[in-house]
């Protein structure tokens, strides 16, 4: 026998947000803590080293085994924690809190015990359990705090959520996600007016800060109070004139009241700011198309605004959503300049190419069609539709010694698809009734018959 320090690696489980575990894990920061295990012997090393290899390969099953082995020679607290963490790989979270409170009985105070456990019990959603275990990780390191508050939310402890969030704002000031913990308290316990007067007194705090006027306006929003909402927006404005997050409300409430001038300045605004996220912008733009649709003299506002947009965010798929508005609009000229302004930069996208080829060959622009679905075939060889859409448009231009090869080609691509199949044989068949072949295209009229036939 022989004292040996043996160096574990552990995971350091580093909570940005109450709900971690419940989202989708960052790869894990790996710090390095010497563990003292005492006096053991080879038989107990070998299968503890061998537990710990097997699990940096995942192979979980494999490193238990090594583990209960080690465990049979030594009762040595880091083995509970590695059976812990082994289990809770495999989702056997009920196992798991087994091992880790053997573990947690013989070190209290082990925070890499103690977090293991709060996964345990976070991941099997026994939030009663798991409230204790953060209790103490929270007396250890306070970056476990709002963890704390989450587990009283999440068991229904509102006044000591409500009291802990105070006390952290006291200390560190406000944090976008204290404050969404205690909307979420106002929200379970549908305690408005406690809210509406929390953002009140934080306000006349610091009334520099956009971000309680902006709750505010969410809190009247939610709530049907459309009147206080607006009047708290012009009040932000008034107090901020240079903010450009107030605009997400104030468009919202221009276009109700049909001030369409002031909303699209509003608009302007919003989907030129470097505060708003690109998914927010689409959204107050779809606001917007929406409203037009009802409103059609603001077509030339809509067309603006998506320049505003497309420029800013240098993303111009948003011109196949407009091209799409007026196609359904019946408008053609738009609705073609906007989906091939929507190519110019998805070249890879083939829905596009289809809509925008269909949509040529519908309103009679062959030459365009053909140029088209000409480029697309370069980037789609084996897709036989476009074949198709370029073998009709050279048909349909006069150009049938073209369309004969195009098809010809194309025909080469189906593969058991007779619906496809027979519109190749239809279209072959007035390419050779231009070439002034009637044998050849009653030979193809035979093929699309026949096929009809086995439907």
């Amino acid at each position: 026998m022989k004292k040996i320090t043996l160096i574990i690696l552990f995971l350091a489980l580093l909570f940005t947000f109450p709900t971690t575990y419940a989202q989708d894990k960052e790869k894990p920061i790996v710090e390095v803590e010497a563990v003292d295990l005492g006096e053991v012997n080879d038989a107990f090393q070998e299968h503890f080293f061998e537990a710990l290899k097997q699990k940096a390969i995942e192979n979980y099953e494999k490193a238990i085994d090594e583990l209960v082995q080690s465990l049979a020679i030594d009762d040595q607290p880091v083995v509970y924690l590695e059976l812990g963490k082994n289990h809770n790989a495999l989702q056997k979270y009920t196992q798991a809190a087994a091992y880790l409170e053997k573990g947690r009985a013989a070190l209290p105070k082990n925070t890499a015990i103690l977090e293991e456990l709060y996964k345990s019990y976070f991941l099997s959603e026994e939030f009663g359990k798991a409230l204790p275990v953060v209790k103490t990780l929270a007396t250890i390191s306070p970056s476990f705090s709002e963890d704390l508050a989450n587990l009283y939310i999440l068991n229904e402890k509102y006044e000591e959520a409500i009291s802990l969030l105070d006390s952290l704002d006291a200390k560190k000031g406000s944090s976008t996600n204290r404050d969404s913990l205690r909307r979420q308290v106002y929200a379970r316990t549908n305690n408005v007016e406690a809210q509406i007067q929390d953002l009140e007194s934080k306000i006349a705090e610091d009334p520099e800060d956009e971000r309680n006027y902006l709750n505010l306006i969410f809190v009247y929003s939610e709530n049907g109070r459309a009147e206080e909402a607006f009047e708290a927006a012009k009040q932000l404005l008034e107090k901020k004139p240079s903010s450009e997050l107030v605009h997400l409300a104030l468009y919202k409430f221009y276009l109700n009241e049909n001030k369409t001038e002031e909303a699209v300045n509003s608009l302007r605004i919003v989907l030129g700011s470097d505060q708003v996220d690109e998914v927010t912008k689409y959204q107050a733009l779809n606001d917007f198309l929406m409203f037009v649709a009802e409103n059609p003299s603001l077509e030339e506002d809509l067309i603006d605004l998506v320049k505003v947009f497309s420029e800013d965010e240098n993303n111009t798929k948003v011109y196949k959503q407009l091209g799409t508005f007026f196609l359904e609009k019946r408008k053609t000229e738009p609705a073609l300049k906007y989906f091939q302004l929507a190519l110019e930069s998805s070249k890879a996208d083939f829905g596009l190419y289809k809509e925008l080829i269909s949509l040529q060959l519908e309103f009679g622009k062959y030459s365009e069609a053909i140029e088209v679905s000409g480029n697309a075939i370069e980037i789609f060889p084996a897709q036989p539709l476009l074949y198709l859409y370029k073998g009709r448009a050279q048909n349909r231009s006069g150009n049938f010694s073209e369309a004969e090869e195009t098809l010809m080609m194309g025909l080469d691509f189906i593969i058991d698809d007779p619906v496809m199949e027979k519109e190749f044989y239809g279209e072959m068949a007035k390419t050779y009734e231009g070439l002034q072949k009637p044998e050849k295209a009653s030979e193809y009229l035979k093929k699309a018959d026949e096929l009809e036939k086995t439907k």
